[in-house]
């Protein structure tokens, strides 16, 4: 399915995205039609187990208090946030949208409910 550009706009603007959601709009940041960040917070050891093909970032959440930083950098960017199952991004998200950081949605079934393609072994994204 095709989606315009104001569609997948509004999915980045929602505070939980779906599988198909999420893959609809890696397809368009690979045709050039939207941009946006997604940063896996899991440990390294789950990102090399299986992780999102197209991932920019990873940031576990047991580094990011001293890795802050990086959200102040991509605050007026989109980020889509994954976890395993979505509790963690889920925490994550809300403590950063009640810091003034609005433009952060999560895949809220996690990597465990993701369809899309996904790599084992893949290099790890610097923060």
């Amino acid at each position: 399915m095709e989606y315009t550009k104001e569609e997948l706009e509004k999915m980045l603007q929602n505070q939980e995205m779906s599988s198909a959601e999420l893959q609809a709009l890696l397809k368009a940041r690979e045709e050039g039609k939207i941009d946006f960040v997604l940063m896996d917070v899991r440990e390294v050891f789950e990102f090399t187990d299986r992780s999102i093909k197209g991932a920019d970032i990873l940031l576990p959440t047991s580094q990011m208090n001293a890795k802050f930083n990086i959200f102040e950098e991509l605050k007026d960017q989109p980020v889509v946030l994954y976890c395993r199952t979505g509790s963690r991004t889920g925490q994550v998200m809300y403590a950063l949208r009640n810091m003034g950081f609005n433009n952060i949605v999560h895949l809220s079934p996690g990597i465990m409910g993701y369809f899309g393609e996904t790599e084992q072994n893949a290099p790890i994204p610097n923060a």
